[in-house]
């Protein structure tokens, strides 16, 4: 394990937090009340102070650091950078709100750098507005990764940057044409500002006031969820901002290689991509179904209405955002199902949604579909071939091998949660685990659209922080800090 340079890389990551604390610091002057004003300059100031020291202490221990770099640093690195951002990023929640636990501090901090929207609080209304803010600030650096920028701007990674990439957001590195990783991830940044720039005009200009323009724009293109609001986007009552919103949300759980692509002028690249098709088929069949169900389940909506509502929820569900306008946990059991069911698909590899992923649902389709032929044709061969490409054999195996550690996680984390929570159903328990694991946010049953996660235990809140920093990372470097042998030092 080369230290020295993960330590480095952790400088930067911490440094990366100081400056969003520097900008909370100035929306404190700006927008912050006088009274407010006292402790929340305090709180940023401690929190800025806190970082740049643990970015200089990081910074010390990794000088004179080589440049060798492994995947096992990569994993190291993103899996320490996120426990540490997460534990960080709590100090304004627990000193700013006086009812604020060590537990709910970390359980906000790490849904909002894990763009899971989960939340513990309830009357958003009454955070002062630098705290507000940095709950939303704090989505959007995580929608890319923190690691994502450092990499864009860091030659001296070298190759390792493909790796901290390739780890950190899910991104197809493969097809990554040009030689220079750096650039790449670059031109990626630009892509999400520039969607980020677009919506917030959009919403600016369909009616909200820029300060909730501004937050809900970081909240949407990170797929997020977070609002300024305690009813979410049910709160502005507008059917074009809604419109606005599930635009936003279907680009940003597309892969941002494609958008990207597409921006470029590589029209070809859309046909022959087999996970863009299935994410726009499942979108909209899912779409059609549930909003023709709740036209016909009596609840009296117009035709606008039911399709509205019904393509909201699918979309802010499955690309994992957990924006809500209606209370979909009093919805029949058909529709909830569901939207239980797209929590798991998510949206696409290299986009800020969470979830499975289309692609190894795709590929594991395709292979399930295979070996049922064979059963009965034994000789036969088949390709499994995903974007026109034959995908070779240890890749068909790193999706096995995922799906059965997230259906082992899955599994243990039901069972964690049951002997934690004992007084509460069996849907509770499975909602909060999905809702965490795949970074949806708000979940049925009682951590519905409407509910919040403040009535768990303490060392519930802390297991499904760490949850969702796996489901955020893709389970490997948080699992692989567990393992002996990735410590090993460096020579």
């Amino acid at each position: 394990m080369n230290f020295p340079l993960v330590s480095k890389l952790l400088g930067v990551v911490m440094l990366i937090l100081t400056i969003a604390f520097t900008v909370c610091l100035g929306v404190a002057y700006l927008l912050d009340s006088p009274e407010e004003l006292q402790y929340t300059r305090d709180t940023f100031l401690l929190s800025i102070c806190i970082s740049l020291v643990s970015a200089g202490l990081f910074f010390w221990i990794g000088k004179g650091s080589t440049k060798k770099f492994f995947r096992k640093e990569a994993l190291c690195t993103i899996g320490i950078a996120w426990l540490l951002a997460s534990l960080i990023g709590s100090i304004p929640y627990v000193m700013i709100l006086p009812d604020a636990t060590l537990a709910d501090g970390i359980f906000e901090s790490s849904s909002g750098l894990t763009t899971t929207g989960a939340s513990v609080f309830t009357n958003l209304e009454s955070f002062p507005r630098s705290l507000m803010f940095w709950r939303c600030l704090s989505q959007w650096i995580g929608g890319m990764g923190v690691v994502v920028f450092f990499v864009a701007v860091l030659g001296f990674i070298g190759v390792g940057a493909k790796m901290l990439y390739a780890n950190e957001a899910s991104g197809t590195v493969s097809e990554f044409e040009e030689s220079r990783i750096q650039s790449t991830v670059a031109r990626l940044v630009w892509v999400y500002l520039g969607l980020s720039t677009a919506c917030c005009l959009s919403y600016w200009g369909a009616g909200m006031s820029l300060f909730d323009a501004i937050n809900h724009s970081f909240t949407t293109v990170s797929t997020a969820g977070f609002s300024t609001r305690t009813d979410s986007f049910a709160a502005f009552n507008s059917p074009m901002i809604e419109w606005i919103s599930i635009v936003f949300m279907i680009l940003a759980g597309l892969n941002f290689l494609l958008i990207l692509r597409l921006s470029l002028g590589r029209f070809h690249f859309v046909r022959r991509n087999t996970e863009f098709i299935a994410y726009i088929v499942i979108l909209a069949v899912s779409s059609v179904m549930v909003s023709l169900y709740l036209m016909l389940d009596g609840t009296a909506w117009d035709a606008e209405h039911a399709f509205r509502a019904g393509t909201f929820q699918v979309v802010s569900i499955m690309t994992t955002t957990g924006f809500a306008t209606e209370d979909f946990a009093t919805w029949s059991a058909l529709p909830q199902m569901m939207l239980l069911l797209l929590m798991v698909v998510g949206g696409c590899s290299g986009s800020t949604a969470g979830g499975i992923k289309i692609s190894r649902l795709v590929i594991a389709l395709r292979l399930s579909f295979v070996s049922i032929e064979r059963s009965f044709r034994t000789r036969v061969v088949r390709q499994i071939r995903i974007n026109g490409n034959t995908l070779g054999q240890q890749a068909v195996n790193e999706v096995i091998t995922y799906l059965v550690l997230i259906g082992g996680v899955i599994t243990c984390s039901m069972v964690l949660v049951a002997i934690f929570e004992t007084t509460h159903e069996v849907d509770t328990c499975l909602s909060v685990v999905y809702a965490t694991l795949f970074n949806v946010g708000p979940g049925i049953a009682e951590v519905g659209p409407t509910e919040n996660f403040g009535f768990l235990h303490s060392h519930t809140k802390i297991f499904l922080s760490l949850l969702m920093i796996m489901g955020r990372l893709e389970l490997y470097a948080i699992l692989a800090l567990f393992s002996p042998s990735l410590w090993k030092r460096f020579s």
